[in-house]
């Protein structure tokens, strides 16, 4: 496999390597199964297909933002990964790796957005950055009895959390290839890609392979997150497919994903019900329990944590954020930063919206229309900056003391991401100010 020199000297990208085979026909509601080998020289210079879901309205809000484009495949055929790394083929480089997992509700989104494009940036401080596509919605998370019955674990759902996990085993035995250190990998996320991270972490089957995890606006110690119990899950859903007469395993693989988005939609119509959240479900095999409860249970690695939320986020995570990094400093011997992105982003009155810290964290506000200043360019420098310590020592301040010390119940501190005119002004409170969720006009 080659890959393509970007415009930043000496990193190299990888678009597209499969890390799986692809989850389609007798495949389709089945855990990943292992790469289809390829003849000859791949060339990866294309990103694979984004998961099938339902694009964003171009004229809703955060397709505005984002810009999705049009020509975005998307397909089923969806289980690929992108490399960007300044030590390709340097075996013994041995270079700390970041894995990243996008939000989007489970049901949307892909890991090569244009807000997400920094893997330049990463690298050139010796960050090997990873992103993953997964399966989502109806073909990520969808649960049954007969597909429980099917699966050797006798278990169903949690597809698209079995294809992070295959991605990080993949990263596993095949980094090193990059100048990666397969034992120094951070996982990070935000929304549901946070809630992915907690899963993860939570999980018997990837823990093990985690050295730091970093989790955006996914919350922290409740009784809500994430996942539900499988029986409860697959109960509503047989219910659902029951009522349209899809009884077969036979039948539910003919179906379409438009046929099947568009059942749930007809279905919550009809009985004036829903049928289910469509994603983690606790399943006894990919989860025993809910990542609150396994961080209570004292069932999480004990590795350096970064949790956070923005100022205008989807909700309050203030409460949940303090619950575990106090939790963590009574159960465990590694430190947990947090933070709050506090910078209201210029060109309108939305303030520091749910997902606005993307544009930040990975240096991308070329793919923007927003009015960024000297300020916002100088907050994402620093913000790359402590990401990618973080990445490095499970310290975003580096290898060594800094400004930003970890949350302990003797010193309950957050890091306050904000400009200050031309400056970046990021300072640690005790009292971090949630404004309330944005309206998103």
């Amino acid at each position: 496999m080659i890959g393509v020199p970007t415009p930043t000297k000496g990193v190299i990208s990888y678009k597209g390597i499969p890390f799986a085979a692809p989850p389609v026909g007798n495949l389709r509601w089945k855990e990943p199964q292992p790469v289809l080998a390829w003849t000859g020289v791949k060339t990866a210079d294309t990103y694979g297909a984004a998961a099938m879901q339902t694009t964003w309205d171009p004229q809703s809000f955060y397709g505005r933002e984002w810009r999705a484009s049009g020509s975005v495949p998307f397909a089923e055929d969806c289980l690929y990964l992108n490399v960007w790394t300044p030590a390709a083929g340097q075996t013994g480089k041995k270079l700390p790796v970041a894995m990243w997992i996008h939000g989007g509700g489970y049901r949307e989104g892909f890991g090569f957005e244009p807000e997400m494009d920094g893997g330049e940036d990463w690298a050139s401080r010796g960050v090997i950055l990873v992103s993953v596509t997964y399966r989502l919605g109806t073909l990520g998370f969808l649960t049954h009895p007969l597909l429980s019955a099917e699966s050797p674990h006798k278990v169903s759902g949690n597809y698209g959390l079995l294809d992070q996990i295959a991605a990080l085993k993949w990263i596993k035995n095949n980094i090193v290839q990059f100048g990666g250190d397969p034992d120094n990998v951070t996982i990070f996320g935000q929304s549901a890609g946070a809630g992915s991270v907690q899963s993860l972490v939570a999980s018997p089957l990837s823990r093990n392979l985690i050295a730091h995890a970093i989790s955006m606006s996914g919350g922290g110690i409740s009784d809500d997150r994430p996942g539900i119990p499988l029986d409860t899950a697959q109960a509503a859903t047989k219910k659902m497919l029951d009522h349209y007469s899809k009884t077969t395993l036979e039948d539910m693989r003919k179906m379409s994903f438009e046929d099947l988005r568009k059942m749930y939609e007809d279905y919550a119509k009809e009985t004036n019900t829903r049928p289910g959240m469509l994603g983690p479900v606790i399943d006894d095999y990919v989860l025993t329990g809910n990542f609150s409860k396994m961080a209570r249970a004292n069932e999480i690695p004990d590795i350096p944590y970064m949790f956070g939320y923005t100022a205008n986020d989807s909700r309050d995570a203030t409460d949940a954020l303090r619950a575990f990094g106090a939790l963590r400093a009574e159960k465990g011997s590694m430190p947990v930063s947090a933070y709050l992105f506090a910078r209201p982003l210029p060109g309108d009155d939305n303030g520091a919206w749910h997902s606005s810290d993307l544009w930040y964290v990975f240096h991308s506000f070329r793919h923007s229309w927003r009015p960024f200043t000297k300020g916002d360019e100088a907050l994402s420098l620093q913000m790359v900056d402590y990401y990618t310590n973080f990445a490095k020592f499970g310290n975003p301040n580096g290898n060594s003391a800094g400004a930003w010390t970890p949350y302990t119940a003797a010193s309950p501190k957050f890091m306050v991401f904000d400009v200050d005119g031309d400056k970046a002004n990021c300072t640690m409170t005790d009292k971090p100010e949630f404004k309330g969720p944005s309206p998103r006009k």
